[in-house]
């Protein structure tokens, strides 16, 4: 086997978290649901809230009023902040990383790349539940939503993650279509997992690669 930075071809793995790195959706889907209490809103299923993730926390609850009878005139910021609230203080009940993830990144940091995020979440809720689960410190470089003041699909994202993991020739992985539009406009290929919180198929989020377990990642990006 191979080992060494000079023999891989990328120097630069950079992931989304929720949906790519971590299985958040019934700590999220908790965090809605609080939230739709509050006004008397029906709960939802996870299977309604896992499309509703990606763009961060105000669209997931907008979409989950949306799905529950509307968004209210009023009241939506307190809302918002019971749900960043509540989550924060819950972040980790159920969240897990995905089946296969650890080995990759050991096999990856054999390798001498360097692993990092780029995540629509807020910096510090994604340092947070990356902390709880023994992540945080496996990263070079995590640039959350608000870090930069602009979120993917925008290019800035992954840019400043390249940028502060050291620079070099890097790939994204990612469950959303946000994720592949930002690495195309980055200049880097993609590869999309089809275990994320996917709002259409895999194959039509236009990635470059697919994969449908973290064992087939690092094969895919040695390459022959």
């Amino acid at each position: 086997m191979r080992t060494g930075m000079s023999d891989f071809p990328f120097r630069i793995v950079g992931f989304d978290l929720d949906g790519t790195l971590v299985d958040t959706a019934g700590d999220l889907t908790a965090a809605v649901n609080h939230a739709l209490a509050r006004i008397g809103r029906a709960p939802l299923a996870e299977t309604m809230v896992r499309p509703m993730i990606g763009l961060g926390a105000r669209h997931m609850l907008e979409q989950g009023l949306i799905a529950t009878g509307g968004v209210p005139d009023e009241d939506f910021d307190r809302l918002l902040g019971e749900l960043l609230a509540y989550y924060e203080a819950h972040i980790a009940v159920e969240s897990r990383p995905y089946p296969g993830l650890i080995a990759a990144l050991d096999a990856l940091e054999a390798y001498g790349v360097r692993c990092a995020v780029a995540t629509n979440k807020a910096e510090h809720m994604a340092r947070k539940l990356l902390g709880e689960l023994g992540l945080a410190d496996r990263m070079a470089a995590i640039v959350g939503g608000d870090t930069l003041g602009v979120r993917k699909p925008a290019p800035e994202p992954v840019l400043a993650m390249i940028e502060r993991s050291g620079g070099g020739r890097a790939v994204v992985v990612g469950d959303s279509i946000y994720d592949v539009m930002a690495a195309r406009a980055a200049g880097v290929p993609s590869v999309a997992v089809r275990f994320g919180f996917l709002d259409r198929p895999a194959e039509a989020l236009g990635a470059d690669h697919l994969i449908g377990h973290y064992d087939e990642l690092l094969p895919l990006l040695a390459g022959p």
